[in-house]
């Protein structure tokens, strides 16, 4: 028997390897022409425990794929002229999110120009075919920090009347939880944030894979993401408690020891155990029938066009967002904190120092005020000329803390002329309550969604892309009340807004 009768025949003919490999030269200059955006996916994956899971969303892809390889070679792939449009709505979503500093944005927008390049290039029946796959990529986007906060609050109140089953005496103030034996923080960490989007992310492909109808997915995803919310609240409970028994430093040192490799497994072992009797996909059927996809799509396009086109629409984003970067309001070259009726000021107190983070600022001044009552509080202003990657005036550790910083956010406060509240604790411990206004184009608010859509607004249109923060803290002193220490000083200084323009030099 000669070589060439035992060769196997090669899965996918030459058009198929040619559409492949543009699509993949494709993918590769979108990654190169969006560089900042691939590497600061892949940091975000890398050092972030929350995201950590993402690292496994190609490989994986990779696999779904490969599982439709034969049924894919069944089928003639074609540029396709619609798919374009989803390029261009990845491209307005990358222009929107770099406009507004928005990253998760840009990230989203960076993947659908993936998956519209593949749409594009391969056509419309090999998309279907890739359905769920291509949708798998969606994981790739970094999001849903935002349920941190919440999932803290909850945690915190599914811990409380477990303690009291249980005989331990606490009481909690906001995410921390006081008993005899210390004081616990239910922290961003802590909250179970990085377990409920991994076990979404885990509970879409295990829908996929082991369910045929949509009631079924449906309903196994969401005791998915049920399971790790409660399981969280016992595993919190678990450590207060086991260092009621023991010690503090047992009980910690061992708890992100079971949390880290073995809390999360059991959990989602148990999740698949509970759900299999109710599995109702065979584990040989097919993912498509390539029968039911041969049609001729409608508004074919050539193969090299179509490719050109794609990715001429994300040089045209990148290029506009380009042009909307170099844009910078002219600032004054130096500014000075105000001076307050009633106020004086007076040495920063070394002991529990507080100074918000605004690294991209142009200028940044921080001042303490007292009273003829003895009463102080802390007056901040955070200067920037323009919004851009890495000089936002909201995001990621921007603003009065940082993420394992010194100070711990305890709780958000009632809003305070508009400006967003919060208490935080220092480890001294000291308590301090911070307002804070940012004023960027025609509006002052404490909301960073605001911030995002005025920011998007005056880039678009040309308008003064000046930001300015202004914050204003009390460190609570006996009985002290600190909202009306702050109000006081407020009533003082006087509009807000006023004192803002001032500091970007608009009056």
């Amino acid at each position: 028997m000669t070589a060439a009768a035992i060769a196997r025949p090669m899965l996918f003919d030459a058009g198929w390897r040619r559409h492949g490999m543009l699509l993949g030269l494709v993918v590769f200059g979108l990654a190169l022409l969006f560089h900042r955006d691939v590497a600061d996916l892949g940091g975000i994956y890398w050092h972030s425990e929350t995201f950590g899971h993402c690292l496994l969303v190609l490989p994986i892809f990779g696999w779904l794929v490969r599982q439709r390889r034969e049924g894919l070679a069944e089928l003639a792939p074609t540029g396709w002229w619609p798919g374009l449009a989803v390029v261009g709505g990845g491209a307005l979503c990358w222009l929107i999110g770099a406009a507004a500093g928005v990253a998760v944005l840009r990230h989203l927008g960076l993947v659908v120009m993936v998956q519209g390049s593949a749409i594009a290039i391969l056509g419309p029946n090999i998309a279907r075919a890739l359905a769920f796959p291509l949708a798998w990529l969606f994981f790739l986007v970094p999001f849903g920090q935002s349920i941190e906060a919440p999932l803290q609050d909850l945690t915190v109140r599914q811990v409380m009347p477990l303690l009291h089953l249980t005989g331990v005496p606490a009481t909690y103030d906001g995410v921390l939880i006081v008993t005899p034996d210390g004081v616990f923080e239910v922290a961003e960490e802590c909250s179970g944030a990085r377990f409920v989007l991994a076990m979404l992310a885990f509970a879409v492909l295990a829908a996929n894979v082991c369910f045929r109808t949509w009631p079924r997915r449906i309903a196994f995803v969401a005791f998915a993401l049920a399971a790790p919310v409660l399981a969280n609240g016992v595993r919190a409970w678990g450590t207060i408690y086991a260092a009621h028994l023991t010690s503090l430093e047992a009980a910690t040192g061992f708890d992100h020891i079971v949390y880290g490799w073995i809390f999360f497994g059991v959990v989602m072992a148990a999740v698949l155990a509970l759900a299999w009797p109710w599995f109702d996909r065979d584990a040989d059927a097919p993912w498509f029938d390539p029968a039911r996809l041969q049609a001729a799509p409608r508004l074919a396009a050539a193969l090299l066009p179509v490719a050109g086109a794609s990715l001429g629409i994300a040089v045209a984003a990148a290029g506009w967002a380009h042009a909307i970067d170099v844009r910078a309001a002219a600032l004054p070259a130096r500014i000075e904190l105000p001076q307050v009726p009633g106020w004086r000021r007076v040495p920063i107190d070394p002991l529990a120092p507080w100074t918000p983070s605004y690294p991209g600022a142009d200028h940044f001044l921080i001042g303490r005020y007292a009273d003829a009552s003895g009463a102080t509080v802390d007056l901040a202003i955070a200067v920037q000329a323009s919004q851009r990657e890495g000089k936002e005036i909201v995001g990621f550790d921007i603003g009065p803390i940082v993420e394992h910083g010194q100070w711990l956010r305890v709780a958000d406060l009632a809003p305070l002329d508009g400006g967003a509240a919060m208490r935080i604790v220092h480890a001294g411990p000291v308590e301090r309550e911070v307002v804070t206004w940012l004023r960027i184009g025609s509006i002052l608010t404490g909301d960073p969604k605001r911030v995002k859509l005025e920011t998007l607004r005056v880039k678009l249109t040309g308008g003064d892309q000046a930001a300015v923060a202004v914050l204003v803290a009390a460190e609570k002193q006996g009985s002290t009340d600190t909202r009306r220490v702050i109000e006081r000083f407020v009533g003082a200084l006087g509009p807000i807004e006023a004192l803002a323009d001032r500091a970007a030099g608009r009056r």
